[in-house]
């Protein structure tokens, strides 16, 4: 295996002009929230062009399709992820998920409008999700992306400029999950928190110091968007079970 397989799949992806995404663990990394992966997380344009490069640039890796389901236009704009484990030496076993549409994010093109480029050893550039998106996209139903949400935000904030813009401290208000960080916020930006305190109960409470209640709030506003993803993926695993069960027909 070369020394960066993933440096790898993120240069084929650029060679073939695959309008991709780095999303997941990878860009989590790059934004400085440390997250092991072993696999390949993007986002992708559904569009017959694009995904014809995709193509292209996985049977370069020799990519194998497992799950369910296969690679399509329809599968991607539904929701779906299509999963594929790359069998290309320099980059054995490495697994690539691809999406198109993520629960709670806005379609591709307004996604690839605010991506943000990194630059990394061997591939010039990679565009990768804004963090925003990125935090948006992690928050799930499975308990690993919330401590994440917490480190995206807190690593940004700690890596702030002298002056933040009013966008970055938007951000932080609206997406800290940290008690004391949303009440040292609000010392620091009174104006903001108070406006952001209107949709936002646990920066209300921030506001007046009251710690345990900025806890309760996060638990509180954490279960919902739980709940809300549970929801919408409901139908789509409700969907991949009756295809399944259709191709074991098909295939018995």
């Amino acid at each position: 295996m070369s020394p960066s397989p993933i440096g790898k799949v993120l240069s084929t992806f650029r060679t073939h002009r695959v309008r991709a995404l780095l999303m997941g663990g990878q860009a989590c990394i790059l934004y400085g929230a440390a997250e092991f992966s072993r696999d390949i997380d993007v986002a992708v344009l559904a569009e017959p062009k694009n995904l014809g490069r995709l193509q292209h640039a996985l049977d370069s890796l020799r990519a194998e399709p497992v799950f369910f389901p296969p690679l399509s236009r329809d599968a991607l704009l539904r929701g779906h992820a299509c999963h594929f484990r790359l069998r290309e030496p320099d980059v054995q076993g490495l697994r690539v998920d691809i999406m198109s549409v993520m629960h709670g994010c806005d379609p591709f093109p307004a996604l690839w409008r605010r991506r943000t480029r990194a630059v990394l050893p061997r591939i010039a550039s990679v565009a990768v999700l804004s963090l925003p998106d990125l935090v948006q996209a992690k928050k799930t139903q499975r308990d690993k992306d919330w401590p994440m949400v917490r480190r995206l935000v807190e690593a940004d904030y700690h890596r702030r400029p002298r002056r933040p813009a009013r966008t970055q401290i938007e951000f932080w208000l609206r997406e800290a999950r940290t008690p004391e960080l949303l009440v040292e916020l609000g010392r620091k930006y009174p104006g903001t928190a108070r406006k952001t305190a209107m949709s936002r109960p646990a920066v209300r409470w921030a506001l007046k110091g009251r710690l345990r209640q900025v806890e309760e709030a996060l638990r509180a506003e954490e279960t919902v968007l739980r709940d809300a993803d549970r929801d919408y993926w409901k139908p789509l695993r409700e969907e991949l079970f009756a295809w399944r069960t259709e191709r074991r027909k098909r295939t018995t």
